[in-house]
């Protein structure tokens, strides 16, 4: 009788720590680093894509010489950006990737515009593969994006619902991670000129 009396404790014990969400704030983290992941590789493939549309371009476009070095300067800074899972924790970090990565799809919709202007290259089966590859990619981007605020938001209430905020609070300190926000202006449609 005195053993069982000792072990009701135990249960009682174990029962609570089965609900106390430990594993699940892990597991939740853990899919906003997987998320993350996907978020970069998807903007690797565009900044792999974008020297060859230059090269394609340059070769019909050659006075249009301020967009491609845009484009090319835009995408280099992209690329010398060393980009930790630690950003994840850093707004700041976050804030200016997202700032870099906002530049070069500015200066792609820009090199898009040029390229309006050159008949010849709108009808190069090379310039248009690459056309639906990068527009593949600018689409892979956003879902990648869409993801990790999905991710994101299922972390930070697992990390804010009782009982798990007390495990939280006593046992990991995580903290929120931050989402994707749209860049500035994005709320203001672009207009459209003939």
């Amino acid at each position: 009788m005195k053993r069982i009396l000792a072990t009701i404790p135990l249960l009682v014990l174990l029962g609570l720590l089965s609900g106390c969400g430990y594993n699940t704030m892990q597991a939740n983290e853990e899919a906003v680093i997987a998320a993350w992941g996907n978020v970069e590789s998807s903007y690797q493939r565009r900044a792999d894509l974008v020297p060859n549309l230059v090269e394609v371009v340059k070769g019909y476009a050659k006075h249009e010489a301020d967009t491609l070095k845009a484009v090319t300067e835009a995408r280099a800074k992209v690329g010398s950006m060393q980009v930790s899972k630690d950003v994840l924790n850093d707004p700041a970090s976050l804030n200016k990737f997202q700032q870099a990565q906002g530049e070069l799809s500015s200066a792609l919709s820009r090199l898009m515009v040029v390229v309006e202007k050159y008949p010849d290259l709108k009808a190069n089966q090379n310039f248009m593969d690459l056309q639906k590859q990068l527009e593949g990619t600018e689409n892979r981007i956003n879902v990648a994006r869409e993801r990790y605020n999905t991710s994101v938001q299922l972390f930070n209430t697992s990390i804010r619902t009782f009982p798990n905020s007390l495990t939280n609070s006593l046992l990991l300190h995580l903290k929120r991670k931050e989402a994707f926000k749209a860049e500035e202006g994005a709320k203001t449609a672009p207009k459209v000129k003939f």
